[in-house]
């Protein structure tokens, strides 16, 4: 049992057992329900902060925890129905209607319940988090001179120093902004870069967070098709043509979620295009730190190879340590680096300074490589397990490429196979896997699941993941 659903089963039996004591009672000590329930000191904290913030539970310090006083009549209930009518008539009034749509990223931030294989998160396992090394950073960090005051609004200028060498030359940390996490960044590009109703050109399938960000700006997402050697060159160029795009979002590297590295041939196309067009690329290079230990060498950023400024670079850390390290990068050259760093400004001032301070300390820790090291070897272990587990358990769903990068493998499912009701069913039998539909702008041309292999605690759950995945498709298909 993970500690999230360990926190989740303890709170559901304090819960159940508050009525055993008065309002005002005293609840047992936290040393008494480690006893009792057999789980960590960090499991109880946990568990009665939650129920704290229900309202159940008053936790005082060095006196322990008490039942909750009887909560007054709530007030009653106001009428928001009138929003209705107000965010209507805001919506109507735009060219291209804005549509806030987060459940495709949420599908890959929500915990599924006690029990169920996760194979449909985007993060590393806690286990392959460097959470040791984090928390050593994050000390050493809060004891640097001065780690408590107001940093650079570009950022510490020894991070953006430390993001500009792993891109490379013409790149220099005068053309880097540090951001609050890729996620933040691809919004701060993708706002700076086009305005609302305008179209912006994306690979298909590709990243659901990304179209959130353009259909919540009032953008027209337009798809340009992706095979096994990233984006085809020759419909980017139509597309540009056909719609007057000034911007192209891509994932050179590992794509998500076909796993596709643009081929050789294909990358200087791509900046050629994009350069005839007067458009930007923003180059998402989310994966660059997931890549895996037999993987042949990694070509260079698109941003490397680019002396126009055609090129706005997007990367982050958060990916390969922890959700919780929101700390990300954006670079360019020319003229639009202005306009990033005012958008960048107007939403979020800077980041915190005590998160870039411990990012430099684990950066610039021996601990760093050795934790690379350890999430390659990782990653390619449980990727040969997975692809393993598909072809000999579920031949029936084909699996065109086995990337040496990212964390999850791209599956189409057989005509006639209704992914929803797969993905439906596959609940039921206790696995959590990503449609494809949600990676689609437009009609996909076929039904696809998503499988990560980086979110479960041991390789053993990858092939019970899919054993259960090969009793929802049988219960499909009938």
């Amino acid at each position: 049992m993970n500690e999230s659903s360990s926190v989740v089963d303890l709170a559901d039996a304090l819960r159940n057992d508050l009525d055993r004591y008065s309002p005002g009672g005293k609840l047992p000590s936290s040393r008494a329900l480690v006893e009792r329930y057999r789980v960590s000191p960090v499991t109880v904290t946990r568990a009665l902060a939650r129920l704290a913030a229900e309202g159940l539970v008053v936790t005082r310090p060095g006196a322990g925890a008490f039942r909750a006083e009887r909560p007054s009549e709530p007030p009653p209930a106001g009428d928001t129905s009138w929003q209705e009518v107000s965010l209507s008539a805001a919506t109507a009034a735009e060219s291209v209607p804005r549509s806030v749509d987060a459940s495709g990223v949420l599908a890959t931030l929500a915990a599924p319940p006690a029990g169920v294989v996760e194979l449909n998160g985007g993060y590393l396992h806690p286990t392959l988090q460097p959470e040791q090394a984090m928390s050593a950073a994050l000390a050493r960090a809060g004891r640097r001179p001065g780690a408590w005051g107001r940093p650079p609004t570009e950022g510490l200028p020894e991070l953006r120093e430390w993001f500009a060498r792993g891109i490379g030359a013409p790149l220099t940390a005068a053309d880097v902004l540090i951001t609050a996490g890729g996620q933040s960044a691809l919004t701060t590009a993708l706002r700076a870069l086009a305005p609302p109703g305008a179209p912006v050109l994306v690979e298909s399938p590709t990243y659901p967070g990304l179209l959130a960000i353009a259909r919540a700006a009032g953008m027209r997402p337009v798809p340009v098709p992706v095979d096994a050697a990233g984006v085809r060159t020759e419909l980017l160029a139509a597309a540009f043509e056909a719609t007057g795009a000034r911007v192209f979002v891509c994932q050179p590297l590992f794509q998500n979620p076909t796993g596709a590295v643009l081929g050789t041939d294909r990358r200087p196309e791509v900046l050629r295009i994009a350069r005839a067009a007067g458009a930007f690329v923003v180059e998402d290079d989310f994966a660059r730190r997931l890549v895996h230990e037999d993987a042949p060498p990694l070509p260079r950023p698109l941003a490397a190879d680019d002396p126009d400024g055609v090129v706005v670079h997007v990367g982050s850390l958060t990916k390969v340590c922890s959700p919780s390290l929101r700390v990300g990068m954006l670079a360019a050259r020319g003229p639009v680096l202005e306009r990033l760093r005012a958008i960048h400004v107007v939403d979020s001032f800077f980041v915190p300074r005590p998160l870039q301070e411990a990012t430099l300390e684990l950066v610039g820790a021996p601990a760093w490589n050795r934790h690379l090291r350890t999430v390659a070897a990782a990653l390619r272990g449980r990727r040969t397990t997975l692809a393993a587990a598909v072809t000999g358990t579920l031949p029936e769903l084909a699996l065109p490429d086995v990337p040496y990068g990212g964390h999850h493998l791209w599956l189409r499912l057989p005509d006639g196979t209704d992914e929803l009701a797969l993905h439906s069913a596959a609940l039921r039998a206790g696995v959590a896997v990503a449609a494809g539909r949600p990676y689609y702008c437009a009609e996909p041309p076929a039904g696809y699941l998503r499988l990560s292999f980086a979110a479960v605690a041991a390789p053993a759950d990858l092939t019970e993941g899919v054993r259960r995945l090969r009793t929802a498709y049988d219960e499909v298909r009938g």
